[in-house]
Parts: structure tokens; C-alpha cells; sequence
């Protein structure tokens, strides 16, 4: 068992350094999850003042109509954002994996031409948020693990739709249904691949809050707030870019399975060995 969890951390870590590889070649790459962060704040913020500025005046917070509305409506736009983002990246990514030099043009070019689909998957995603929210909130414990079980289920059954609707221009539900196939045809019961990037990462996420943790501790014991908060605003800044870095090597990596999965090619710079590691086929 033991050998086995180590055998997959170390296709983990291959991976990763597969992604990264294609990565250094287009580092700019990572301008799409930024400028998704960056967007997604506006959004949030056009958000937050009606709903905690003006709600409480016309007593609409109340009104689980207009929460529900609300959070739909700001669900459809949250998805759009995310998913416009992430295709312009897979885009790029898969001009790159095929040979090409893509440019932050190319990418939205990509994303601009699959808006319909764009925004069809996020009304669905949308929905199914509503739907999830709305389990969580009245059914309490038992809602909450219901919730979780069916969106880590969605999680997994929608993970190949970015590039699906990037590669074959599918709209939502048939998007939906080939990424369906595609992981149950390749990936089968053990999901190495696509934990592969999260574990690696939950660990440099972990060593940078244990480390962040222990130098804080050691600088208030000699240093003034002005240190503290500039090491704060260090950590603050290396955690944005790990978040950034994880986007966007989950994107090129997404790219570079979706190629594996629908016909079996070879990706450049990405291992053979190592892809064919990643999928678990239950045939086998």
C-alpha cells in the first residue's frame, strides 16, 4: 500500500515537472488565471454592494427568492469568468503542444470564438450550484456531505470539458457527456492524474504556511509591525503565485490529458510512460 502511495507521488511530481516544462516555454501563459483573479474581483465587488449595501434598506436580504436569484446570477457570471479564462488558456496550451508560439491574442481568440458554450456550461454550472447550496442549507449535516459527494462527482466527470470545448467547439451538455466518456473510458477507478497537481501543491502550499508560520513567530520577537507586516505582504504576494502557477500547469495538463485520452498521442514534453501512468483503464 505504502509502495503505492509513493509510486503515485512520484508521477505526481512528473507530472508537474512535465507541465512545468511546456510552461517555461510560455510563461506568459500564466497572464490568463491572473487576469481571471483579477476580473473575478470586479465581479465579486459588483456583487457585494447591492446585496450587503442596498439589501438591507429594501429588506430583501430576507427574501430567500431574491438570495436564490442573486446567487445564481452571480454563480452564471463567476463560471463565465473562470471558464472564458481557462479556455483562452487550454487554447494556448494546445497550440503550444501542437508546435505552434501562441501569444495572449491567440488564447482569447480561442475563448471568443466558443462563447455560446462558454456560457452555456456556466448557466448549467450555475445551476447545479444553486442546487447544491440550496442541499447544503436545509438538510443540514447530511446535506452538506450530500453536497459534497455530488459536486466532488461533478468535479470529476467535468474534468476534461475545458479542452472538449476547446478541441471539438461541443456545446454544454454534449461538452459534459464527452468528458464523461473520456474519464470513464481512461481514467477508470483511480483518479491518479487528477490529483496529482493538488497533491503536489497542497504540499508547497503547506511548507509555505509552516515556514511563513515559524518566521513570523521568530520576527515579532525582535522585530517592529512594519516588519511583520512587509514579511506579511511577502507571503500574501508567494501565495498569489502559487495559486497562479497551480492554474495554470492544472491547464496545460488538462490539455495534454484530453490529447492522451481521445486518441492517444504523444504530447511534447510529457513522457509517454509517465501519461500512461496517470490513467488507470478498469479493463486492466
Amino acid at each position: 500500500m505504502f509502495d503505492r502511495i509513493a509510486r503515485s507521488f512520484r508521477r505526481s511530481f512528473d507530472l508537474v515537472r512535465a507541465s512545468a516544462g511546456v510552461l517555461r516555454q510560455d510563461n506568459h501563459l500564466m497572464l490568463f488565471p491572473l487576469i481571471s483573479v483579477v476580473a473575478m474581483g470586479f465581479v465579486v465587488l459588483a456583487f457585494a454592494l447591492p446585496v450587503f449595501g442596498y439589501a438591507p434598506i429594501d429588506g430583501l436580504r430576507a427574501d430567500g427568492t431574491f438570495v436564490y436569484s442573486v446567487a445564481f446570477l452571480f454563480y452564471v457570471v463567476q463560471y463565465f469568468v473562470i471558464l472564458y479564462f481557462n479556455v483562452a488558456l487550454v487554447g494556448a496550451a494546445m497550440i503550444r503542444l501542437d508546435g505552434g508560439s501562441p501569444t495572449l491574442g491567440d488564447g482569447l481568440r480561442v475563448a471568443n470564438s466558443r462563447l455560446p458554450a462558454i456560457l452555456g456550461y456556466a448557466v448549467v454550472s450555475a445551476t447545479i450550484g444553486v442546487i447544491l447550496r440550496a442541499i447544503q442549507e436545509r438538510v443540514g449535516f447530511v446535506g452538506r456531505l450530500i453536497a459534497g459527494l455530488i459536486g466532488a462527482g461533478w468535479a470529476v466527470a467535468t474534468f476534461l470539458v475545458v479542452p472538449v470545448i476547446v478541441a471539438r467547439d461541443r456545446g454544454p451538455i454534449a461538452a459534459i457527456s464527452d468528458s464523461t466518456a473520456l474519464v470513464k473510458r481512461t481514467w477508470g477507478e483511480n483518479l491518479i492524474g487528477q490529483g496529482g497537481l493538488s497533491a503536489a501543491f497542497s504540499l508547497l502550499y503547506l511548507a509555505l504556511f509552516g515556514g511563513a508560520t515559524l518566521v513570523v513567530f521568530l520576527i515579532a520577537q525582535a522585530a517592529s509591525p512594519a516588519v511583520l507586516f512587509a514579511f506579511a505582504a511577502l507571503v500574501i504576494v508567494a501565495f498569489l503565485l502559487c495559486v497562479l502557477l497551480h492554474a495554470t500547469l492544472s491547464g496545460i495538463y488538462s490539455a495534454a490529458l484530453y490529447r492522451y485520452a481521445a486518441d492517444g498521442r504523444g504530447t511534447p514534453g510529457f513522457d509517454g510512460d509517465v501519461l500512461q501512468s496517470a490513467f488507470r483503464n478498469k479493463k486492466q
